[in-house]
């Protein structure tokens, strides 16, 4: 009898000791779940802040839902082009997979950032869709409006003016910096005069 009761102990105790590690365990996991939800569901400003001195427009894809896919673009999306451009170091020359490709009107805007940075001047692009002023018609240069996009860090809600507009297919890409940077995906924007056939 006693031997029985014995075993009853050590099992209980043994059992409750097992509980004990799970919980603690799962009590971490959702702590460390909770900070990644935190990090993932916030402002891009963690995006930005990695990517904000190099300029690096590496995005989560989203685009405005009024934006109007390119029918018939010169770059499907899938292929690849040589970009012709340097809005950033190691741009020009790289190939381009095209992820995107849509029709709009595209601008090149002088702001200051809100975040207190310096003035940044003649940035290329922002698209009509991301400008809070914007109907169907193209805006004048000059003109001042309130960009609704988060490109770089301090841009959306910054108050720009229109230095250019072009009315274009613009591309979203994926490609790989000729200067050996990391690999930048979802770039908003190059235009179609800014990319060639491989």
């Amino acid at each position: 009898m006693k031997l029985k009761k014995s075993y009853i102990v050590i099992i209980s105790l043994a059992s409750i000791i097992v509980l004990s590690a799970c919980s603690g365990d799962t009590e971490d996991r959702n702590s460390e779940n909770d900070s990644d939800t935190v990090i993932d569901s916030g402002t891009n400003d963690n995006a930005e802040t990695k990517s904000d001195s190099s300029m690096d427009h590496t995005s989560s894809g989203e685009v405005p839902s009024v934006l109007k896919e390119a029918e018939n673009p010169t770059y499907p999306i899938g292929s690849e082009a040589i970009i012709q451009t340097d809005h950033m170091e190691g741009m020009e020359g790289a190939v381009a997979t095209i992820v995107g490709a849509y029709e709009t009107i595209a601008y090149a805007v002088s702001y200051t950032p809100t975040n207190g940075g310096e003035r940044v001047e003649n940035h290329k692009w922002v698209i009509q869709e991301e400008i809070a002023q914007a109907d169907n018609e193209p805006l004048e240069p000059g003109s001042e409006v309130t960009i609704l996009a988060d490109h770089m860090k301090g841009m959306d809600g910054a108050t720009a003016v229109i230095d250019s507009a072009e009315k274009t297919t613009v591309y979203m890409i994926d490609y790989t910096p000729t200067n050996g940077g990391e690999k930048v995906t979802n770039h908003k924007w190059v235009t179609e005069n800014e990319l060639s056939n491989k």
